[in-house]
């Protein structure tokens, strides 16, 4: 079942001929203790309940609430309750989440869901179609939190005899979310970039990697680059400087 609902939240509304669930904004960024708010919209279904599932990257989707127009009050998940979670609804086909008084554990990405039956010729023995937002990503900041733990990585020998070098920054930190920037010499790069999401880890942190791409030339010419990543506050920013001559050579 878990393994179902991962992939139809993957799939989310690629399917033709079924309805489009539109959520607002992609991303929202809160302080602690604020409110957070996303907005569903449900296309042309208007008799179905909006569901919604919180995931943080690595992890198995969890089941928050689900709302209809002619409840008095959501149905909640286990482990989720009102006042903390509550949600509104604006029509028979817009619906609204609410988180009061957010914590860092919030962070995630929200996925709001209904059931289409209006795309026949998709249902096989008449069953209806699950259908998926594009998700929202809610990132909650603090002063409080521990700046990441950076750790980056030169090109390898072997990859040197080529025209290009790889550069690799792993990123430590207590939440699943971060901003990851490679500069050279102050300014910005733009491309040669790849970053991928966090992964949870045993010990409950959170591990992003990142590598940056270069011209071998560039990097024995001993360019000063750096990896830097926030968290959402200047407190929460940590950056970390790689050149070719700061790295250690085989004897």
């Amino acid at each position: 079942m878990l393994l179902t609902l991962c992939a139809l939240i993957t799939a989310l509304t690629c399917v033709s001929g079924v309805t489009v669930v539109t959520q607002k904004p992609a991303v929202v960024t809160v302080r602690t203790g604020e409110t957070a708010t996303m907005d569903c919209n449900l296309g042309t279904v208007t008799d179905r309940s909006a569901r919604w599932y919180k995931q943080i990257p690595g992890g198995v989707p969890q089941y928050v609430l689900s709302n209809h127009h002619s409840w008095s009050s959501p149905e909640y998940g286990s482990g989720f309750s009102s006042p903390k979670f509550t949600s509104t609804h604006q029509s028979q086909s817009d619906y609204r989440l609410i988180i009061n008084t957010v914590e860092e554990g919030d962070s995630a990405v929200y996925y709001c869901h209904t059931w289409d039956g209006s795309a026949k010729e998709f249902n096989i023995n008449r069953k209806m179609k699950a259908v998926f937002g594009q998700g929202t990503k809610l990132i909650v900041t603090s002063s409080s939190l521990p700046p990441p733990v950076l750790t980056v990585f030169p090109p390898s020998t072997a990859e040197l005899q080529s025209n290009k070098a790889t550069l690799v920054c792993l990123s430590s930190q207590s939440v699943p979310f971060a901003d990851v920037t490679w500069l050279t010499g102050g300014s910005p790069v733009s491309s040669g970039i790849s970053t991928s999401t966090a992964v949870h880890r045993p010990d409950q942190t959170f591990q992003i990697s990142s590598s940056l791409t270069i011209h071998t030339s560039d990097w024995n010419m001993d360019q000063l680059y750096t990896c830097k990543v926030s968290l959402g506050s200047q407190t929460s920013t940590q950056v970390k400087d790689i050149n070719k001559s700061s790295c250690p050579t085989d004897s």
